[in-house]
C-alpha cells in the first residue's frame, strides 16, 4: 500500500515595487531623504506600473518632446534633447508636419533641424501626431523659468520650486487628458522647460494642468493654467 505523502505548501513572496514616476521603470537616483526620486533617471522600457489616483498611467499617453533631429530613416527619426535624452519618433500616415503655420512634407525633417514633436509617449518612443519644424520659443510662462537640470546617475534629486504650485495639489491627483488640450499644455511646458520628455498631461480639480516631465533631474511637474501659460514647476 502506498503511504500518503504530506505536501507542505510553499509560499513564495513577491515584492512589488511601485515607481513614483509612473508607467515604466526608471533607473533612479537616491534623494537626500533616502527615497528614490520620481522620474529622475534614464528612461527604460520596463513593464508599466500603476500608481494610486485617477491619473494612474497604465499605458502610453499624450505627450511630446523638443530637441534636434539627430538621425532620420524612412519610418522614424531620432531627437536629441538639450538635457541629453535620446527619443525615437515613429512616423505614421496620419502624422502632420508644419513649419510655423505652413504645412510641409515629411521630407522636410532633416538632421540638425530643431523640432517639436507631439504624440503618444511610451518611455523613449513617441508615435507622432504632429511635428513642428523650428518651433516658436518663449512666451509660455508667467515668470522667468530656471534652467532644466539634466539627469546624472548617482546625483540626488533636486528639491526646487519655480513660480506657484496650485493650491491643494497632491501628486497622483487629477485625470489624464489627451487631444488638443494635452498638446497645448505639452507645448507650453516644453517651451518653458526644454530637455525632458512629457509622458502625460493631467487636468487638476481647479481646471489647471500638471505636465509630467521625465528623463531629467528637475523639473518633474510643470503646472500650466487654463490659458496654457506655465505658472510653476517642481
Amino acid at each position: 500500500m502506498l503511504t500518503p505523502r504530506l505536501i507542505r505548501p510553499l509560499a513564495i513572496g513577491a515584492t512589488v515595487v511601485v515607481i513614483g514616476g509612473g508607467a515604466y521603470g526608471i533607473v533612479g537616483a537616491t534623494s537626500s531623504n533616502g527615497s528614490a526620486g520620481a522620474g529622475t533617471g534614464q528612461i527604460t522600457n520596463a513593464a508599466p506600473t500603476a500608481k494610486a489616483g485617477s491619473n494612474a498611467r497604465s499605458g502610453p499617453a499624450a505627450g511630446g518632446v523638443v530637441g534636434t533631429v539627430s538621425s532620420v530613416s524612412t519610418s522614424s527619426f531620432t531627437v536629441s534633447t538639450s538635457a541629453g535624452q535620446k527619443v525615437t519618433v515613429k512616423k505614421s500616415f496620419s502624422t502632420t508636419y508644419r513649419k510655423g503655420t505652413r504645412s510641409i512634407s515629411a521630407s522636410a525633417i532633416r538632421k540638425g533641424e530643431p523640432v517639436l514633436v507631439l504624440g503618444t509617449t511610451d518611455a523613449t518612443t513617441i508615435t507622432a501626431t504632429q511635428v513642428v519644424v523650428q518651433p516658436a520659443r518663449g512666451g509660455s510662462a508667467t515668470f522667468s523659468p530656471s534652467k532644466v537640470i539634466p539627469f546624472k546617475r548617482g546625483a540626488p534629486t533636486t528639491s526646487k520650486q519655480d513660480g506657484q504650485i496650485p493650491a491643494n495639489y497632491s501628486e497622483g491627483s487629477g485625470t489624464i487628458v489627451s487631444g488638443t488640450t494635452a498638446n497645448k499644455a505639452t507645448e507650453a511646458a516644453l517651451s518653458a522647460y526644454p530637455g525632458g520628455v512629457v509622458d502625460r498631461v493631467v487636468k487638476l480639480s481647479n481646471g489647471e494642468y500638471e505636465v509630467h516631465n521625465i528623463g531629467v533631474n528637475w523639473p518633474h511637474h510643470i503646472f500650466v493654467n487654463k490659458s496654457f501659460k506655465v505658472v510653476g514647476a517642481e
